[in-house]
């Protein structure tokens, strides 16, 4: 069995597609993400936003973002549906399981580097720190 990967697809749907369209045209593609096997992990719809460059005289475009995970059977039928409908303009999907990963492990990296310096706060407590210079323990006050 194949390995699931992680993806996000950001599509921008035309603004002259009523609300109600737009809703089932979501619902449709995410049928077709579950039918091949996907699931979908988050749909977010962006809302209306500004295009940084003009597309078909458009200035404008209506934003969903969906982050699937599977095997990349349901990207490629989910891609080829989406290249023939009129209604989204363009779309991008990037495997993001790799980046994730990648992070992850830098992550864990700065986390044991910072534990290693002499004066970060975790070392510090180590040491019985977190007290002062000069500042007299309770029993050399006693003395």
């Amino acid at each position: 069995m194949a390995e699931n990967r992680a993806y996000e697809v950001l599509l921008i749907v035309d603004t002259d597609t009523p609300g109600d369209e737009f809703t089932r045209l979501t619902e449709t593609l995410q049928q077709i993400i579950t039918d091949q096997g996907g699931v979908i992990v988050k749909a977010e719809n962006m809302g209306r936003r500004q295009l940084a460059y003009p597309i078909n005289r458009k200035n404008e475009g209506n934003y969903l973002l969906l982050e699937i995970e599977g095997t990349g059977r349901e990207i490629a039928e989910l891609e080829r549906r989406m290249r023939v409908n009129d209604q989204i303009i363009r779309y991008i999907t990037v495997r993001v399981d790799e980046d994730r990963r990648r992070a992850e492990k830098f992550k864990a990296k700065r986390a044991r580097k910072a534990s290693k310096r002499p004066f970060s706060s975790t070392s510090s407590e180590r040491r019985g720190g977190g007290r002062s210079r000069g500042a007299a323990s309770d029993d050399e006050a006693e003395s």
